[in-house]
């Protein structure tokens, strides 16, 4: 059997892992009073406008959400290509309408050696580019528990 080194172990698909993480995300937030529809579409850009698809998203309340099921490399590396990811969605939280709140919710997956969240990696190495009115949201998948970090 082949072995795919960017495929999360036993999952069928990370297609598939990442659509189960925003059902879960959806569920999370009807529980805190948030009912909130799959594939949302807002615009977004400068000066020409685009219709993009967020994750999950309202119009009333204003809220735009994206998902990311993400964890460190086996290795505990910093998974590069994910950050870079993560650092999409900042800018496409930037040129999304100001009166809607973002919100980045993020897989909670902790590093195997030192115990850092991979969502607050990505705060301390890259927060510098998180906009006004974006939250991070972290999410413990086994405990369905959500938890702001910024």
């Amino acid at each position: 059997m082949e072995t795919n080194n960017y495929q999360r172990l036993g999952a069928t698909s990370n297609a598939h892992v990442g659509s189960e993480f925003e059902a879960a995300a959806q569920i999370f937030f009807e529980t805190v009073g948030l009912r909130l529809t799959r594939d949302f579409v807002a615009p977004v850009g400068f000066k020409v406008k685009k219709a993009k698809k967020f994750d999950l998203g309202s119009s009333s309340p204003p809220i735009l959400v994206e998902c990311k099921s993400y964890t460190w490399t086996i290795s505990g590396k910093s998974p590069s290509a994910k950050i870079r990811s993560l650092n999409e969605a900042m800018l496409l939280f930037s040129v999304s309408p100001p009166e809607y709140r973002k919100i980045l919710f993020v897989l909670k997956n902790l590093h195997p050696r030192t115990g850092l969240s991979l969502a607050k990696h990505y705060i301390k190495n890259q927060g510098h580019l998180i906009g006004p009115r974006v939250e991070i949201w972290e999410f413990d998948l086994e405990e369905k528990r959500g938890e702001r970090i910024f």
